[in-house]
């Protein structure tokens, strides 16, 4: 098949910036380029190290870079913006698809795989474009949607990161073009033991703590707050030590809120154990996860899907997490599930229960390793290009 790629055009593929959407088209062009099985146009923002990365020179995956970053490219979507207000997303977003469109209409594609962004279907389907595939890995269509029969309409397939993503489509009406396919990740490089770059002594960490892994962004939707609140009430466990990794307030001082102030008068209390690591990039996470103990990532929304779940579990890690959104599917039966209610108790009960019992967290790790497997990336390829053919 000849099939086209796109986003909504904030990040560039080759996934040289990262991005959860980005790194996974990555995987499907690189099993595509190794299988050879179609050929593929992937429409990317240009980038200057995206346009010279090694990828681009695959027979089988071709990239069409679009200028959205130059003073011209800049200028024109502003103008666009004032010419076309009231449509579906943003001047950028939609300045971003009519460049990508004059490419794509003069193309004969077999198939049009749109991820994230079933605001295109619209005025894909207006221009008379049939084969149209919808990936979503949030909960961006649903009974509430804009235009959202309009767009169930004209979708041949609805790939959903998660059964529960799949139910809210389905609030819309229940259809059997709506399929889950599972995220998928490099587990080999989290389950890895061999490049462990990093030690304890260099983020402030010793070898008799008992270390407590955070990872993600540091957002009140995470949990964060909820985890350093569970800290706080181990004060008579100082072992018990908790190392967050993502993004940390303390270098974005200019950036506050409500929140991060919050956060910050919190740590104070107990910073001789609590370890912001900051940014860390995606390919050192795997060497960061392996110093932890156990990872805790209690979610406090619909989480859709949760990669961080998935990395840590192939790490081997054993897990802690909370009853949200598609979070059991993942995990059910290989982590310790529990309740957002009364969730700073019940995260502190779940604590001191793997702290106290290492023959259950062996158990556990060696359970979240044989799990992870079912999300690794060649699945996650494999399973997409059979749900599209």
């Amino acid at each position: 098949m000849k099939i086209a790629i796109l986003t909504c055009g904030m990040l560039p593929i080759p996934a040289v910036q990262g991005g959860a959407v980005e790194n996974k088209i990555d995987f499907l062009l690189e099993y595509n380029n190794r299988m050879k099985f179609h050929d593929i146009t992937v429409y990317s923002p240009w980038n200057k190290e995206a346009s010279m990365h090694p990828a681009v020179s695959s027979t089988m995956n071709h990239y069409v870079f679009i200028d959205v970053n130059s003073f011209k490219a800049r200028l024109a979507r502003r103008i666009y913006g004032y010419l076309h207000s009231g449509e579906y997303y943003n001047y950028f977003i939609e300045y971003y698809f009519e460049k990508v469109y004059s490419h794509l209409k003069n193309q004969n594609y077999d198939c049009i795989y749109l991820d994230n962004c079933p605001g295109y279907v619209c005025k894909l389907s207006q221009r008379g474009h049939k084969n149209l595939v919808l990936r979503l890995g949030n909960d961006l269509l649903n009974s509430t949607t804009k235009n959202n029969i309009n767009i169930l309409n004209n979708l041949r397939k609805i790939l959903t990161c998660s059964n529960y993503i799949g139910e809210r489509v389905a609030t819309i009406r229940h259809d059997n073009k709506i399929q889950t396919l599972y995220n998928g990740i490099d587990t080999k490089a989290f389950s890895s033991r061999k490049d462990k770059n990093t030690s304890r002594s260099e983020v402030g960490l010793s070898e008799e703590d008992f270390v407590i892994v955070y990872s993600g962004r540091v957002n009140k939707d995470k949990g964060v707050s909820e985890l350093i609140d569970a800290l706080l009430k181990l004060q008579n466990k100082p072992k018990i030590k908790l190392m967050i990794i993502g993004s940390t307030f303390f270098a974005n001082a200019t950036n506050e809120d409500e929140f991060v102030r919050s956060l910050k008068e919190k740590a104070k209390k107990i910073e001789d154990r609590i370890v912001f690591t900051g940014f860390v990039p995606y390919s050192q996470m795997p060497s960061y996860l392996n110093l932890a103990n156990i990872a805790v990532l209690p979610s406090m929304w619909e989480e859709p899907f949760g990669l961080t779940i998935v990395e840590a579990m192939a790490a081997g890690l054993p897990l802690i997490t909370t009853r949200s959104g598609g979070i059991p599917e993942i995990c059910e039966g290989f982590a310790t599930i529990v309740d957002r209610n009364n969730i700073v108790n019940n995260l502190v009960a779940a604590i001191l229960d793997l702290y106290e019992h290492p023959e259950k967290r062996k158990e556990m790790a060696m359970g979240a390793l044989e799990r992870a497997k079912l999300f690794d990336k060649t699945t996650y390829a494999r399973n997409f290009f059979k749900a599209i053919e």
